[in-house]
């Protein structure tokens, strides 16, 4: 397949011949002859000596084929994330796991709940002490009314998460019972 001159230039080698000699698939080497790396001679068939410099170079000029992307890794990284997606979900269908966007609904009601609490504490509190001349009796209305609002903040109640978040599936009671 060699013209009668320089025989080591002129060889052509097919995209499979290309592929095993440069351990690539013959996909690869079509992508590398679009891309101008691989010189082609006719449709299926490559320049062998030139296509091979090329590559060599430009390996070099790229890092040593960290461009290339082996399908594998990638197909198992890909899984591996779509698995951490899937436990995430599940996570928030369950009810362990909240979305932000809910805890900032939940949490902004508590607060505007305690806040009003707290600054109705004067109104309720006003009559009760009036009259009051003994600090210990002071002192325990204001503890006890303060003990109540606090008590608000520090109870955690899933229901409050699970009303604003459509994605909350509900078990049942037979199914917690199995498990």
């Amino acid at each position: 397949m060699a013209k009668s001159g320089d025989t080591q230039s002129e060889m052509i080698f097919t995209t499979n011949q290309m592929a095993e000699l440069l351990g690539l698939t013959p996909r690869r080497i079509q992508q590398l002859a679009e891309e101008g790396v691989i010189v082609k001679s006719s449709r299926g068939k490559y320049v062998a000596a030139e296509s091979i410099q090329n590559y060599i170079q430009f390996q070099s000029e790229s890092g040593g084929g960290a461009s290339e992307v082996d399908y594998f890794d990638e197909r198992a990284l890909h899984e591996r994330v779509k698995r951490r997606k899937a436990e995430l979900e599940l996570a928030v269908m369950e009810g362990d796991l909240h979305r932000s966007d809910d805890v900032r609904l939940v949490m902004n009601d508590m607060i505007v709940t305690f806040r009003s609490r707290i600054l109705a504490m004067p109104s309720k509190l006003a009559p009760q002490m009036l009259g009051q001349s003994e600090l210990p009796v002071v002192l325990d209305l204001l503890t006890k009314e303060v003990k109540e609002a606090a008590a608000e903040l520090s109870e955690y109640d899933p229901e409050k998460f699970y009303a604003v978040s459509e994605e909350y599936v509900g078990l049942t009671a037979d199914a917690e019972d199995t498990s």
